[in-house]
C-alpha cells in the first residue's frame, strides 16, 4: 500500500505490529539546522558553529538538534503512511518513550520507519493511533531516535 492509497480502519487494524511505512530520505544540512536554531532560539555552538564543533566536540561536525530530528517525523509520515478513509484532519497527540540515540551530523540523510502499535476508536469520529518510530541515519548502524508517537485522526462529521 502506498502513502497515496486510502486505508480503512479495518485494514489498519490488520497491520498492527507491522511496519506500515518507510519514508524517503530527508537531508539534514547546515541550512536546515540553522533555520531550526533561529526558530527555536537554540543557538548552541554544537548546532551552528562548524569550526568550534570540530574542535570542541567528539562529533567532527555540527549536529542536528534532537528536536529537529523529532519534528521531521511528521514530514516522514506524510511521505509513507497511507491516508485513512474519511479522515478530515489529524493532530499530534504526543510522544512516549522518546530517546535520542545517536547525533545526526550536518549533511546526513535520515528516514523514518513506522510500525503501527495500536489503532483504537476512542469515541465516535476520533481514532487514536500509536506508532513505534525509528529514524535511521544513512550509513549508520544506530538510529537517531526511537519513540512511540501518538496521533489522533478526526473523521468527517457527516460520516458519523
Amino acid at each position: 500500500m502506498s502513502s497515496r492509497d486510502a486505508a480503512s480502519i479495518e485494514t489498519l487494524q490488520e497491520q498492527i505490529g507491522q511496519e506500515v511505512g518507510v519514508s524517503k530520505w530527508f537531508m539534514i544540512d547546515q541550512e536546515r539546522i540553522n533555520k531550526f536554531a533561529d526558530l527555536t532560539e537554540d543557538h548552541q555552538f554544537i548546532h551552528i558553529d562548524p569550526e568550534r564543533a570540530v574542535k570542541e566536540t567528539p562529533f567532527d561536525s555540527t549536529i542536528s538538534h534532537g528536536f529537529l530530528t523529532m519534528s521531521m517525523v511528521t514530514a516522514m509520515s506524510y511521505d509513507c503512511l497511507p491516508r485513512i478513509e474519511g479522515v478530515e484532519m489529524g493532530i499530534n497527540y504526543g510522544m512516549d518513550k522518546l530517546r535520542f540515540l545517536s547525533p545526526v551530523p550536518s549533511g546526513s540523510r535520515v528516514r523514518g520507519h513506522f510500525v503501527l502499535s495500536s489503532c483504537e476508536e476512542r469515541k465516535p469520529g476520533e481514532l487514536t493511533m500509536k506508532w513505534t518510530v525509528s529514524v535511521e541515519i544513512e550509513g549508520h548502524d544506530k538510529p537517531a531516535l526511537a519513540a512511540e508517537w501518538l496521533t489522533r485522526q478526526y473523521f468527517n462529521k457527516q460520516q458519523n
